[in-house]
C-alpha cells in the first residue's frame, strides 16, 4: 500500500501479561493511512464494535488518477457536490507522505484499488471519508 510502508503488528508476551504492538510509519500521511486501515478497525474489534469499516462513497473523478496495478495507493481527496446529487473528488496537494498541507485540505482519502489500474476523469472511485474522524 501506498503511503503506508513500513508497517509492524504483533503481541508482546511477559509472564502473564500480553499487549498488542502496532509499528507505525514515520511519515505523518503513511501513520494516518495506516491507523485507519490497520489499527483502528483492530482496536474497534477489541473494544466489541459492531461498525469497524469507514464511511466510504463512490464519487467522480475530477481528474485522471495515474497507478499501475499491484498496490492499493491512497491519495488525499477533495469533494464537490455535483448539480445531480453526486460527489465529484479531485486529488489535491503534494502526495508526498511527509506533506501535511494535503492532508489538512482533504475530505477523505481516494482509493486505488490493489488490482485496479488508472483511473480515467469521470470514472467513479472510492472514497474514505475523514467526516467525524479528524
Amino acid at each position: 500500500m501506498r503511503p503506508g510502508r513500513p508497517l509492524a503488528f504483533g503481541q508482546l508476551r511477559s509472564g502473564a501479561h500480553s499487549a498488542w504492538l502496532f509499528g507505525l510509519p514515520g511519515n505523518p500521511v503513511a501513520v494516518m493511512v495506516t491507523f485507519y486501515a490497520f489499527v483502528r478497525p483492530a482496536l474497534l474489534h477489541a473494544m466489541g464494535a459492531q461498525q469497524r469499516t469507514l464511511p466510504m462513497l463512490r464519487a467522480v473523478s475530477a481528474e485522471p488518477m495515474r497507478k499501475k496495478p499491484g498496490r492499493t495507493e491512497y491519495q488525499r481527496g477533495m469533494l464537490t457536490p455535483l448539480p445531480d446529487g453526486r460527489w465529484q473528488v479531485r486529488a489535491i496537494g503534494n502526495q508526498g507522505s511527509g506533506v501535511l498541507s494535503s492532508m489538512s485540505q482533504a475530505d477523505g482519502l481516494i482509493v486505488l484499488h490493489h488490482d485496479q489500474g488508472s483511473a480515467e476523469a469521470g470514472e467513479l472511485v472510492d472514497v474514505l471519508l475523514f467526516d467525524g474522524l479528524v
